[in-house]
């Protein structure tokens, strides 16, 4: 529940904090190397709207990035630093776990599902969206978005190495379903799949399903599943194993969210008109994502969404 997973988060930012000051003296992890470079190393998806992509002018922009954008701010302010570059690094579904291992980016703002295997590898800040995993197909297709089964035999397009691609394999694999999942890059290659006939459906969280549709030149001609299959609490991606650089980045995370500043950018790319055509999605913000915004939690386990 969100209650215990509250008192767990408040109970580790107090013992953080109290070592966060002396940790930035030391030398070695991301905040020695961000106050000696002056530079930030921010991962981004650049085909995932609304959470981050590409304007009209090739600028990286984005809800999730936005979000990344306000912490190294933050950082800034609080390494005493009087400029910090941030360098945004484009990353997909099955790079920007490495990539943070390998220390090539310092977060990565986009659509990473905070899932508990992943905190073998990588931490996860606090949760600033909850997605649900839906189904989307054409409409002239006699298959239900609202039942996984009834793609029996048939191929479902998803990201690479992402939570919708992980949940169809493994559901096939339980139902024996026989579905085909075809691997793409990002929500673009997924979609592009089941536009051009190649995939008789793609899986993915609902905010990017409605954008990419909304965008598509045909989009009255594709069903969307009501019904979510899996929630998808996506969090900033954070290294492992360097409790100082967390302890900013997620006291960074939940002052936006207490000043209400995650909330004026949800309204900004979820209820307003975005590049690249001005689609307005009209998606209000969920019951379960204003108690996380109220509760701040970094938790992987669902039911701590529920």
């Amino acid at each position: 529940m969100l209650a215990r997973s509250v008192l767990a988060w408040a109970c580790a930012v107090v013992v953080a904090a109290a070592s966060a000051t002396a940790a930035r003296a030391e030398d070695g992890g991301r905040l020695d190397r961000i106050r000696k470079t002056g530079t930030i190393q921010i991962g981004f998806p650049d085909a995932s709207p609304p959470f981050a992509f590409l304007d009209n002018d090739g600028k990286p922009i984005g809800y999730s990035l936005e979000i990344c954008e306000h912490v190294a701010q933050r950082i800034k302010a609080t390494l005493g630093l009087p400029a910090l570059e941030i360098r945004h690094v484009p990353v997909q579904s099955a790079t920007r776990v490495p990539l943070i291992s390998n220390g090539t980016i310092d977060l990565e703002c986009g659509t990473a599902t905070n899932l508990p295997e992943r905190h073998k590898l990588v931490s996860f800040a606090p949760t600033t969206f909850v997605a649900q995993i839906v189904l989307v197909a054409r409409k002239s297709t006699d298959v239900d978005v609202n039942d996984l089964a009834s793609f029996r035999g048939k191929a479902i397009s998803a990201q690479a190495g992402g939570q919708t691609q992980r949940y169809v394999v493994q559901a096939s694999a339980r139902d024996n379903l026989d579905i085909k999942v075809m691997a793409a890059k990002d929500t673009a290659e997924a979609f592009l799949l089941l536009s051009s006939g190649r995939a008789q459906g793609t899986a993915n969280d609902d905010a990017m399903a409605y954008t990419t549709v909304a965008n598509a030149p045909d989009r009255d001609s594709y069903k969307i599943g009501t019904k979510g299959l899996e929630f998808a609490p996506y969090g900033i991606l954070e290294p492992k194993d360097d409790p100082a650089f967390k302890t900013i980045v997620d006291e960074a995370v939940v002052g936006l969210m207490k000043d209400g500043t995650v909330a004026k950018l949800y309204t900004k790319y979820f209820e307003s008109p975005i590049p690249p055509r001005q689609i307005n999605l009209k998606l209000p913000m969920s019951d379960v994502l204003k108690r996380v915004l109220a509760n701040p939690t970094d938790s992987g386990d669902p039911a701590a969404y529920r």
